[in-house]
């Protein structure tokens, strides 16, 4: 049987189709194309209520005569006319229960899915040390649909990330929906995956301004594999949309955890998320947000439209802020962003840089430097860490000439 899996969502859930992808291979069928496969497997994402509304456009574009399964985050009030839609309906957490319901699949024999390996190709490999949070941010529906937190253990972690490293890989991705909360101390996750012998990085994601900890930011600055990134979601520059969001920290706040940071790691490359649009914002609360990214000036901002999801505390709020306006407010972030992250970048122009290469095109390799900016550089080579010298910037990336 060909199989095709469509992926929505973060890494976890990319990780996760990729265990999905190593049960169907290891029970003996191939991986093709959508238009070739048999049977579409859809791993969902209901954080954004869009990314629904392209699910259900997609599985109304299959071909009846293919098996569809739907798996992955999915709300419990739109499981029920998703399940309508599609031939099976699974729990991601319950993969290795799924040869019970489709006689073609193999019993992996695991008692948890982490335990069925995920499926890995190229430089860059991905290890979940949890799933689910407690957060309850009220615009987020990770909660309802992964749980609570539930931490994997240390001997676990240590032990596929050992593999991982003799197994070649060259970055390898810690992740979590707050990793900065792994029950039995991040900060020591860190040390202990560092202290492995082996040529690679430690990069890892997400983390919560509440539980990022000065021992965090030690552990970071004391490794020359923990790469100097960090991804601290903000979401609002304004207090009282924070409150209403439901995150349990102010501006202030937030600011003395990256002069923090900044003190430890001065040339760390720093990105964050916001929404736009959540109920209630006003264009002065906007003007708050704005004034953070000129402030900190990050060198990358994911900006999402505030969308409502059932079941979240935000949900029970008019959603107020019209679709032009949110569409405006998130093009003006954006543009501010290019500007700031430009002149980040300009400085970089005759800087060595090392990198991974993680793509071809033409002639060139797309890869990432240890500070995680993208850069493209004119190499036919795709093994290992390389270096380049930065001749040309834009906002999101870098072009580089390869250094031997």
């Amino acid at each position: 049987m060909n199989f095709s899996i469509i992926t929505y969502g973060c890494q976890m859930n990319q990780n996760d189709s990729k265990r999905i992808k190593r049960l169907f291979e290891s029970s003996g069928h191939k991986e093709t194309s959508q238009k070739e496969a048999d049977l579409i497997i859809i791993n969902s994402c209901s954080v954004r209520g869009r990314v629904i509304d392209r699910i259900r456009g997609k599985v109304n574009n299959i071909s009846k005569d293919k098996t569809v399964i739907l798996t992955g985050c999915i709300l419990d009030e739109e499981k029920e006319e998703l399940s309508g839609l599609v031939d099976h309906l699974f729990s991601i957490e319950n993969l290795p229960e799924w040869h019970r319901q489709l006689s073609f699949l193999i019993d992996p024999q695991k008692e948890d899915y982490f335990q069925i390996e995920a499926s890995r190709n190229g430089p860059v490999a991905y290890l979940p040390i949890m799933t689910g949070c407690n957060n309850f941010c009220s615009y987020c529906a990770v909660p309802y649909v992964r749980g609570r937190e539930r931490s994997r253990k240390e001997e676990d972690i240590m032990k596929e990330f050992e593999s991982l490293v003799k197994e070649g890989f060259k970055e390898i991705w810690l992740l979590g929906q707050n990793v900065n909360s792994y029950e039995y101390g991040f900060a020591d996750l860190l040390k202990k995956v560092s202290a492995v012998e082996g040529d690679f990085w430690v990069r890892f994601t997400s983390s919560h301004p509440k539980d990022f900890t000065n021992k965090i930011i030690k552990a970071m600055q004391s490794s020359e594999k923990i790469t100097d990134y960090l991804n601290l979601p903000i979401q609002s520059g304004d207090d009282q949309v924070l409150r209403a969001m439901n995150r349990p920290y102010s501006v202030k706040e937030y600011k003395k955890i990256i002069s923090a940071v900044r003190r430890e790691i001065p040339e760390i490359t720093l990105s964050t998320d916001i929404i736009v649009g959540f109920p209630g914002e006003t264009e002065e609360n906007f003007e708050n947000t704005k004034s953070i990214l000129r402030e900190i000036k990050y060198d990358m901002a994911y900006i999402a439209r505030y969308s409502p999801r059932p079941q979240t505390e935000a949900f029970k709020l008019e959603d107020d802020v019209s679709h032009k306006e949110k569409k405006r407010r998130a093009t003006e972030l954006t543009d501010l962003l290019k500007k700031i992250s430009y002149e980040k970048n300009k400085r970089l122009i005759g800087e060595t840089v090392q990198f991974l290469p993680l793509q071809k095109s033409g002639g060139f390799v797309i890869g990432k430097t240890k500070k995680y900016k993208t850069i493209k550089v004119k190499s036919k080579e795709m093994t290992g860490f390389q270096k380049a010298e930065v001749v040309a910037v834009d906002s999101f990336g870098l072009k580089g000439v390869l250094k031997k």
